[in-house]
């Protein structure tokens, strides 16, 4: 998950060099070992209940799924809900600068993958690892107009859009943009979020509105997201993990 250049909640640890990294085994060994981030683990898990029985009938080879990546970073998420792997296969996918070159499962339904982040060098390592088919490059609350496009594009045409732990990074208006252009795409489609406890409650709150209103709301559930930092703890006395909220939704109509 990318962290875009605006005003974030200084409460919350923040990775920025690990974003940028040339490949995720910084990212392995600093978030998912250290932290045990194993909130992919329960996005997989809601994915299964929730969205692939849908997509696996609903795909094939003729005719794969649009699947969208939003702010993804690296596209550990991608990995567990696309091609099924938890939180220790992904680990130890990427356990070594070169174990991280290829994905260790296939996809499980076919798709293509778009991969949208701040980060070019995510981007660049997705694709070149087969996370990724496709990548957009944007600042999300200050996109370049060609990059507006190509992500506006790319969310009306998405079948599934996935934005996990990411949401909280953008503005609200940039948040009502992403929304407004993926509830614009036709057919049936389905929206995977989720929301950080205990950081930026308000704004979770307020994207959850934005949410109802724009589609329909399928099912949810709660789960551990990762321990928290030294910085974290400090400024959230007695707590020890940071909390997640997933929901699902679809299209209205």
């Amino acid at each position: 998950m990318s962290k875009p250049e605006v005003k974030t909640d200084e409460k919350k640890q923040h990775f920025d060099d690990i974003y940028v990294a040339e490949n995720p085994v910084p990212y392995k060994e600093r978030i998912l070992d250290a932290l045990e981030y194993v909130s992919d683990n329960f996005n997989k898990q809601t994915f299964d209940r929730l969205i692939l029985p849908w997509a696996q009938e609903k795909a094939s080879d003729s005719a794969p799924l649009n699947f969208v990546d939003l702010a993804g970073c690296f596209g550990n998420t991608t990995l567990a809900t696309v091609n099924g792997m938890d939180y220790d296969a992904i680990r130890n996918n990427w356990r070594d600068e070169e174990a991280c070159k290829t994905v260790d499962q296939p996809r499980r339904f076919p798709a293509k993958v778009t991969g949208i982040d701040i980060s070019a060098n995510a981007l660049v390592y997705g694709q070149s690892a087969g996370i990724y088919d496709e990548t957009i490059e944007a600042d999300l609350n200050a996109p370049a107009p060609e990059a507006r496009q190509a992500v506006d594009t790319a969310l009306q045409e998405a079948d599934i859009l996935i934005s996990t732990a990411a949401l909280v990074y953008l503005e609200s208006d940039a948040v009502a943009k992403v929304l407004d252009a993926f509830a614009a795409g036709s057919g049936e489609g389905y929206l995977l979020v989720n929301f950080l406890n205990p950081f930026a409650l308000d704004a979770a709150d307020a994207t959850k509105r934005m949410l109802l209103d724009r589609f329909e709301f399928v099912g949810s559930m709660a789960s551990r997201h990762r321990k928290m930092s030294a910085l974290e703890q400090e400024n959230y006395p007695g707590e020890e993990w940071a909390l997640l909220e997933i929901w699902v939704l679809k299209r209205k109509g």
